[in-house]
């Protein structure tokens, strides 16, 4: 049976780990379970650890482990405290060593994509079988690439012996945010679902649901969801991101402000380090025609 599946052992952890619900995950009673499923439960726990910012104790937590799953596990820690190229390094001896195995295609890929190694990535995930982790990390990976086709073709493939799983569901909304018209209502559906329910709602539901709401034109609506991340965490740094592009919508005079607080959140956030890269780009274009004064 797999243990994901609706009736298997971690279909709970799971899910709490997809819906941003990390302490959850950790917090989550592994002692029951059978002996095949408690490392892949270690692994999301201390993935979601990372996810939470205790990188450097996962890192010591999983020192000198030697199953493949750890070492995956420790390549996203360290890429988590800056430490890229021995994050790189792991996950590409991984990569060759054991890349049939699901946890090193998946945190592997993540650390390989994050890395800007797009292809790398694809390549080790294309050795999933019928892991609907894989097939969410690749829609990710070809909507960074700015492939909506092939995401969505991961999409449709996948919801034909996936049917109504949660990551399916997900990734469809996230193939629908790009695709946009009637996709953007369709996705809002999934995401407020998920982040007005009690037992699935997190900052990172919430986010998404302001997302969609943006998307739709209703900016009042999106910021009541993005204040009421920011009341539950304040450096979230996504939702700093979000209200940031929420004030130069509306034309708020709090773009100063909160450039800054994501700054402090986040200082590598894509969407500073797009924001620095245009307007050098900007000064640049601009220096070629400075005003000349002859005397």
């Amino acid at each position: 049976m797999d243990p994901y599946s609706a009736e298997g052992e971690l279909t709970n952890i799971h899910n709490h780990f997809h819906q941003g619900q990390y302490q959850e995950v950790v917090d989550f009673d592994v002692s029951s379970l059978s002996p095949e499923n408690a490392l892949p439960a270690r692994v999301l726990q201390l993935r979601a650890r990372v996810a939470l910012g205790q990188a450097e104790d996962v890192l010591a937590d999983v020192q000198g482990e030697k199953e493949p799953e750890l070492e995956a596990v420790a390549a996203l820690a360290e890429q988590t405290l800056g430490n890229t190229d021995k994050a790189v390094e792991i996950a590409e001896s991984l990569a060759q060593s054991t890349p049939d195995n699901a946890t090193v295609q998946i945190v592997g890929g993540t650390v390989l994509a994050a890395a800007g190694k797009s292809d790398e990535a694809l390549a080790l995930l294309a050795n999933h079988q019928g892991s609907l982790d894989a097939v969410a990390l690749i829609v990710q990976i070809h909507l960074q690439n700015n492939r909506n086709d092939l995401a969505l073709k991961a999409v449709v493939e996948a919801r034909r012996w996936a049917q109504d799983s949660l990551l399916v569901n997900l990734a469809e909304s996230w193939v629908g945010l790009r695709v946009g018209g009637d996709k953007y209502q369709q996705a809002f559906y999934v995401f407020e679902e998920l982040a007005q329910a009690p037992a699935t709602s997190s900052v990172r539901t919430l986010v998404s649901q302001a997302v969609a709401e943006l998307h739709l034109g209703r900016t009042e609506e999106a910021q009541a969801a993005l204040e009421q991340v920011l009341k539950k965490e304040p450096s979230y740094a996504e939702a700093i991101a979000n209200l940031l592009v929420l004030s130069v919508i509306t034309g708020s005079k709090q773009k100063d402000e909160l450039t800054s607080s994501l700054a402090q959140a986040d200082p590598e956030h894509p969407f500073l380090t797009d924001l620095n890269e245009k307007s050098d780009l900007f000064d640049k274009a601009a220096s070629k025609y400075s005003a000349k004064v002859s005397a």
